[in-house]
């Protein structure tokens, strides 16, 4: 899209808004906006931070296009209803407010609740669907929170309004992000992946515009001397060290006093890297606070397996979809998660298999396997539970997780959590699970219902759940220090330690069988 300058004086002395404090001003374009009128292409993806008026703009060329250009038909698609109520209200409101002149050269035909019709064959509608436009000016606004609470809405605009939009014709996507899914997430990630190549955009390439917080000038406050948290310093240290982005101290202190009020949504809202602000939790996530606390302090980084402990893991089993597991330690105070494993279709026997692989490459011991007590069921085609054949596969008894309600399960997690420390590599899907596990949204009510949405995070989620309620009855296991004397038994080996136990080997996972009594001697950590 190319604005001419015929249009960019339209756009900086004709039109009036309302402003933030309620004022009608004249519009001009603000650091932001011109920015991205300087850029424009044809298909064009705005990943932004809060409060930098990219809507207020893309109405307005909107509105633009329909007066100064015949036959135009435009169309702006929200994500909810009062969305779509507050932006048409924008839009009538700028066409009321103009110069009569301009007005009696194209008068307004219809206004309904979702439409103007202009006398030279333009077009504005605004409403949240547009499937079977055909439109020349498309605007899809908060399209990341379409995604992840009406995906079935996304799906129509993906198939329906955006095929709509031929080569030459001009789109604009903005929003904030909501988790690393859906197709906002999509568009953005193969956006951005152009532009680290320097491949040039075809006229239906969407272009890449990633504005942060920081970048704002009014995002500052007077520096009142007031100590900045050790958490927060980390992280403005690491955003110089790894990203050179270098912070004044009015901009810090904006920040951290944003942060108490924002708490696990302010990586959503005010990003600092586009990376960042997909990897921030979505609204309405159970752990977004959680996950926030354990980022800046420091708690999810380079944290591997102790090869001196046990690990142990949590299951979710899927019947028809996936199973999660997530591999921890008890170290001391902390609780280290090492590991995720999640795949569907496969049995038993794979999950076994892939698990003993894994800890045979990490150099892991493992300890307590622990299933949900839906594993006593018995399948209708085998005639045989889960449990037993994890039991039959491993000749070890695996234990199960405490059973509770989901809430309780959802509260054991998050008390839990201030004791976690992630290994992000080793936990990248688990963590995308945890940040995008959410509560089920209340289309009709509008708001959010107290329980949880079942979807591709749920499996993580789960079985993360099952780690919070296993790890109060989880016991490290303690090896006896003197020589050992090997004694050979069918399928596996067995050596004898004092006081007459037995350490017994099979497919690489080390337990401890009492000879006597099969319990462990154990010591409580917490």
């Amino acid at each position: 899209m190319i604005v001419d300058a015929d249009r960019l004086w339209r756009l900086s002395h004709i039109y009036t808004i309302i402003d933030k404090d309620g004022r009608k001003i004249r519009f001009r374009p603000n650091w932001a906006q011109q920015e991205l009128l300087d850029n424009l292409h044809t298909f064009n993806v705005i990943l932004k931070a809060r409060q930098l008026g990219f809507s207020t703009l893309i109405q307005l060329l909107a509105l633009d296009q329909c007066l100064f250009v015949d036959n135009t038909r435009a169309g702006t698609i929200a994500h909810t209803m009062p969305a779509a109520t507050a932006i048409f209200a924008r839009l009538k409101f700028a066409y009321e407010a103009l110069d009569e002149g301009i007005k009696a050269r194209v008068p307004l035909l219809t206004a309904n609740a979702t439409d103007l019709v202009f006398g030279n064959g333009s077009s504005i509608r605004v409403a949240v669907s547009l499937r079977g436009d055909t439109l020349q000016f498309l605007h899809i606004s908060e399209y990341g929170k379409m995604c992840a609470k009406f995906p079935e809405r996304a799906r129509e605009v993906r198939t329906g309004a955006l095929n709509t939009i031929q080569a030459g014709n001009v789109a604009f996507i903005e929003s904030t992000a909501e988790g690393q899914e859906g197709h906002f997430y999509e568009i953005c990630q193969a956006a951005q992946s152009r532009q680290r190549m320097g491949t040039a955009h075809s006229p239906l390439d969407f272009k890449l515009f990633f504005y942060p917080w920081f970048r704002a000038p009014e995002y500052t406050l007077k520096v009142t001397g007031a100590p900045i948290p050790d958490s927060q310093q980390k992280y403005f240290e690491t955003l110089q060290e790894t990203r050179g982005i270098a912070l004044s101290e009015g901009q810090r202190a904006w920040y951290c006093a944003k942060s108490e009020v924002q708490s696990g949504d302010m990586k959503r809202e005010y990003p600092s890297t586009a990376e960042e602000a997909f990897e921030a939790s979505v609204e309405g996530a159970y752990y977004a606070d959680q996950i926030a606390a354990a980022e800046v302090q420091g708690r999810i980084g380079d944290f591997p397996a102790d090869p001196m402990l046990p690990v142990h893991t949590s299951w979710d089993l899927g019947i028809g979809d996936s199973t999660a597991i997530w591999a921890w330690q008890i170290s001391g105070e902390r609780r280290r998660l090492v590991g995720y494993l999640e795949n569907s279709g496969e049995g038993m026997p794979w999950y076994i298999e892939a698990m003993n692989r894994l800890a045979a490459e990490r150099g892991w011991r493992l300890g307590d396997h622990w299933l949900p007590h839906d594993s006593m069921a018995r399948e209708w085609t085998s005639g045989r539970t889960r449990f037993e054949q994890f039991r039959e596969a491993t000749m070890r008894f695996p234990r199960l997780v405490p059973q509770e309600s989901v809430d309780d399960g959802i509260n054991a997690a998050r008390q839990i959590f201030a004791r976690c420390e992630f290994d992000a590599a080793a936990c990248a899907e688990g963590l995308k699970a945890l940040r995008g596990y959410r509560k089920e949204w209340d289309e009709e009510r509008g708001l959010w219902r107290d329980r949880p949405r079942h979807d591709w995070a749920s499996h993580g989620a789960d079985a993360f759940r099952y780690f919070a309620l296993a790890i109060r009855d989880a016991r490290p296991i303690v090896l006896p220090e003197a020589p050992r004397r090997w004694l050979p038994l069918p399928q596996f080996s067995c050596e004898v330690g004092p006081g007459g136990r037995m350490v017994a080997q099979n497919f690489g996972v080390m337990d401890i069988i009492e000879h006597r009594t099969r319990s462990r001697q154990a010591r409580e950590f917490g």
